[in-house]
């Protein structure tokens, strides 16, 4: 398992990938966004880790040309930037995780390990229990991480919107709370990731609900969540 860690601050970069090491990952060390694309492109990258503040490029532009070629490496981002705004355009990017520094090394493994199991579950066909789900009219491609509805109807949704979806489809018709949400999709508790979810659910609503009849995702008043095709609960 090789990790690709994207940091101009070369000190902690080198203390990250002593301590990685000792956990039995192999780390290639990127000061800046060029030198990562030419590590990606080379190949045998198993998850990166990226700050945002980059000499040549922003993080932000790194994931969206790695999400461009390769959909299966996961990707978190690890930086001092940690307002809203700033996650919303990670996750926009193409991120799997945001992290904000600074972090206890324990946290930081298990958002690794939680991310390479994601990633591993998503892609190997071995264990998916189907490359689709499906509900109503909407469809959900697991392997070319597509979203279509009424059809042939392609809905462009992001990273994170997608995870949303996956998510509610894999608890199909059962009340989601928030805190099970944003802790299985974001990795994250419900103080942090709350303002998260709201936005992504009402853009998601927009996406997949608004412009049709049947309504799927709907709300709990003081609860969360449930995606069904009839509200009769």
């Amino acid at each position: 398992m090789q990790i690709l860690l994207v940091d101009d601050d070369i000190k902690l970069a080198m203390s990250l990938k002593r301590s990685l090491k000792e956990y039995g990952f192999k780390v290639a060390v990127a000061l800046d966004g060029s030198s990562a694309r030419k590590l990606v492109e080379f190949g045998g990258i198993n998850l990166i880790i990226t700050e945002i503040s980059l000499p040549d490029m922003s993080g932000y532009e790194l994931c969206r040309d790695i999400r461009s070629q390769n959909l299966q490496i996961p990707i978190l981002i690890l930086t001092t930037h940690g307002t809203i705004d700033n996650k919303l355009a990670g996750f926009d990017a193409g991120a799997d995780d945001y992290i904000v520094k600074p972090v206890e090394f324990n946290e930081l493994l298990v958002r690794i390990k939680a991310s390479i199991k994601r990633s591993y579950q998503s892609y190997d066909p071995e264990l998916a229990e189907s490359t689709q789900l499906t509900m109503a009219d909407l469809t959900l491609d697991l392997r070319k991480k597509t979203v279509n509805r009424a059809g042939n109807k392609q809905i462009n949704v992001t990273p994170r919107e997608f995870a949303l979806l996956e998510y509610f489809l894999r608890n199909k018709g059962t009340v989601l709370s928030r805190e099970e949400i944003t802790q299985n999709v974001w990795d994250m508790p419900a103080t942090v990731g709350t303002n998260l979810l709201n936005v992504y659910m009402n853009s998601l609503r927009k996406k997949i609900d608004k412009d049709f009849d049947v309504k799927l995702i709907h709300t709990r008043k003081g609860i969360g969540f449930v995606m069904k095709e009839y509200d009769n609960i």
